[in-house]
C-alpha cells in the first residue's frame, strides 16, 4: 500500500510535466493545473477513504488479536484524519473565495449602477 501511494505521488509531477512545457502563459499552466486538481482531490479522498474501511476490516476481522486491533484503530485513525482535513481545507477555501468575492462573476459597483462582468 505505502509503494502504491508513494509510486502514484512520485509520477504527480510527470502527470504535469506535458501541460508545462506545452503551455505558452502563466495563464494556460494555471488552467491545466484547476483541471488536474479536482481529480486528484477525489482520488485523495478515495484513497483516505479505502484506509479508512480496511481499518475497519482489519479491526473486525482480527478475532481478539490485539495487535491486529491496533493496526485497525491506527487505519481508522488515519482515515478519518486524512477525510477531516482534506474536507476542512476545501470549506476554509470555500469561505475565503465566497467571503473575497474570488470566484469570477460579477462585482456589485453601487446603487443604480448595473454590475461589471468579470
Amino acid at each position: 500500500m505505502k509503494k502504491f501511494v508513494y509510486y502514484y505521488l512520485s509520477t504527480i509531477p510527470l502527470q504535469l510535466a506535458p501541460a508545462i512545457t506545452i503551455a505558452q502563459t502563466i495563464d494556460s499552466v494555471l488552467d491545466e493545473v484547476e483541471s488536474i486538481l479536482p481529480g486528484i482531490i477525489q482520488v485523495l479522498i478515495l484513497l483516505a477513504t479505502v484506509v479508512f474501511l480496511l481499518g475497519i476490516i482489519t479491526y473486525i476481522t482480527a478475532g481478539g488479536d490485539e495487535k491486529k486491533l491496533s493496526e485497525g484503530k491506527k487505519y481508522m485513525l488515519w482515515g478519518i484524519v486524512g477525510l477531516f482535513v482534506m474536507v476542512a481545507m476545501w470549506g476554509i477555501v470555500m469561505l475565503i473565495v465566497n467571503t473575497f468575492n474570488l470566484g469570477g462573476g460579477q462585482i456589485p459597483i453601487g446603487p443604480g449602477e448595473g454590475p461589471i462582468n468579470l
